[in-house]
């Protein structure tokens, strides 16, 4: 059986049409609207050049990346994003997600996903997007839902992108544990779960200030404990500088490298990067121009690879 936890090789999107989405930020208020006068085209070509450095950086370090140059005939500003709309696993799945906003379920490509049926052994593709979009059901993927792949546990904090219905009938088909929780920062929900979390090989980054209710955080906590995952406890300070976004992979030599973006990797205090060390490294890039406008980070756009490629 295979246990790989780690992937190796990754779905990046460049982005043409990378900007402000208005059509999220009503519950994303990691998004700013402010342009402070730069042109939606300046932008647009600063996300682009983030984009090719943070790819440069990916490969320098011997991760795998499979690059897909975004629909230019669609509006959609959030392509670069693309873990909410498709994850896949090692029992050979490709599932498609159903998404809230109108101009991200633009995102979903069928090019793609007949790449990946060419060239990975795919078994079943789960797509009922439309049932549920209609019903208003929603779980934006590995946004929605942080993956401990290892111990077969998602865990997802709901929210109005993160449909508690959709989760558990996720986690009962794919044989996972499910495990919900509630968490805000300020007075708003917080609107994906991995900007609070994200679970590597032997670690866990939470924001356990972020989680509103104390039974909650002490069943997370011992959770984390008897699944021997030590835990980055990082605040809401770091949260905002996106150090919950991030993610572990595997690269060609089969060494585990933490990937984040660099204001993450400035939020880290000394001993948080000492520690950090002992288990992997750690690569980043300049992401301001994407995580400014759009609300996201370095883990929001990579969709990880588990399926087995052709021989």
């Amino acid at each position: 059986m295979n246990h790989k936890i780690l992937a190796d090789k990754i779905i990046m999107i460049r982005p043409s049409n990378f900007g402000f989405n208005e059509s999220t930020a009503f519950d994303n208020k990691y998004q700013n609207s402010d342009k402070q006068g730069v042109l939606d085209l300046d932008i647009a070509k600063k996300a682009h050049l983030e984009f090719a450095a943070f790819v440069d950086v990916l490969k320098k370090a011997g991760i795998t990346v499979l690059e897909f140059l975004d629909d230019n005939d669609q509006y959609t500003p959030d392509s670069i994003f693309p873990n909410n709309w498709i994850s896949t696993h090692l029992d050979g799945s490709i599932w498609i997600y159903p998404m809230l906003c109108l101009n991200r379920r633009a995102e979903r490509r069928q090019d793609i996903i007949d790449y990946l049926e060419s060239n990975f052994n795919v078994k079943h593709i789960f797509n009922e997007t439309d049932v549920y979009e209609r019903n208003c059901q929603f779980l934006e993927g590995t946004g929605s839902m942080v993956l401990d792949r290892k111990n077969k546990i998602a865990y997802a904090s709901i929210s109005k992108r993160t449909n508690e219905d959709l989760f558990n009938t996720w986690c009962q088909k794919m044989g996972y544990r499910p495990v919900l929780f509630e968490s805000k920062d300020g007075d708003r929900m917080i609107y994906h779960t991995n900007v609070l979390m994200s679970v590597c090989e032997s670690m866990v980054f939470i924001c356990l200030d972020a989680i509103i209710h104390d039974n909650q955080k002490k069943m997370l906590i011992s959770l984390f404990r008897d699944t021997n995952k030590e835990i980055i406890n990082i605040s809401k300070h770091q949260m905002n500088s996106f150090l919950g976004n991030v993610l572990e992979l595997k690269n060609n030599q089969n060494e585990s490298i933490l990937v984040m973006s660099s204001s993450a990797f400035n939020a880290l205090t000394r001993p948080q990067k000492t520690n950090i060390l002992k288990k992997c490294q750690i690569i980043h890039s300049p992401l301001n121009t994407i995580e400014y406008f759009g609300g996201g980070s370095a883990r929001c756009m990579i969709a990880e690879i588990f399926l087995e490629p052709h021989l």
